[in-house]
């Protein structure tokens, strides 16, 4: 039987934002490719794990002390991915709490930036770091300016920081509509039927899974020529 080769073998992979979809896929997409995988979102805790190389860990990403906390636990790694966002609801202009948009800012904006920063004194120097927008970043549709400047800064920000952070690898996954527990405050039948009709305008003719995109996020990972790049995973959305 020939050895098979894993290429995030002796790795470490932080994901924060994985205690469900698409962060929960690419920790597993990892796992399989060798990595050891430390999986942290505010509600997660010390749950315990089958694979001795997946850990679960908690964390809030708006609060520098709980990053500090889990970055000293982790220790030296060797690639961020970061999927934590907020639930956000789509309003016009004149609807919107700009204090409700200032949180969710607070939390995949600002939460993001302050993830990279305080990752950096453990990231390695090679390492990658992979953001995560949205497809509303460059579709523009009425009562979405929350989505859409939101997703946009973080776009800006991921290429930005390709060059002020080299040679570590900056790099971001847009997302389209995607099956996730996002959507689980809709009844099933909603929700399948939200997805079916999105599908059906898609030319893939369907909505994506959280394996759809974890295959992007483990490219951005393991190919070290990639940077600066924003990946759309979203089904042909932006055509």
């Amino acid at each position: 039987m020939s050895n098979v080769f894993h290429s995030l073998s002796e790795q470490k992979v932080v994901i924060l934002g994985g205690n469900s979809g698409i962060g929960a896929g690419v920790a597993f997409a990892a796992l399989e490719k060798g990595a050891e995988v430390f999986l942290a979102s505010r509600r997660a805790g010390h749950q315990q794990s089958q694979s001795t190389r997946l850990h679960y860990l908690q964390a809030d990403i708006t609060q520098a002390s709980s990053l500090q906390t889990l970055f000293a636990e982790v220790g030296h790694f060797d690639h961020l991915v970061v999927t934590a966002g907020p639930d956000v609801k789509a309003k016009s202009l004149a609807e919107t709490s700009l204090d409700d948009a200032r949180m969710n800012f607070e939390v995949k904006f600002w939460g993001a930036l302050q993830a990279v920063q305080l990752a950096l004194p453990h990231l390695a120097e090679k390492g990658s770091i992979t953001l995560t927008s949205g497809l509303l970043s460059r579709k523009f549709v009425a009562g979405q300016i929350i989505k859409t400047t939101l997703n946009a800064a973080l776009e800006a920000s991921g290429k930005l920081l390709a060059k002020e952070l080299a040679p570590r690898r900056v790099n971001v996954v847009s997302p389209g509509v995607t099956a996730t527990e996002a959507y689980d405050a809709m009844s099933s039948e909603q929700r399948q039927a939200m997805f079916d009709r999105v599908g059906a305008g898609l030319p893939v003719g369907r909505v994506g899974q959280p394996a759809d995109l974890a295959s992007a996020y483990l490219l951005l990972m393991e190919n070290g020529f990639m940077t600066g790049t924003v990946i759309d995973v979203d089904g042909g959305g932006l055509l």
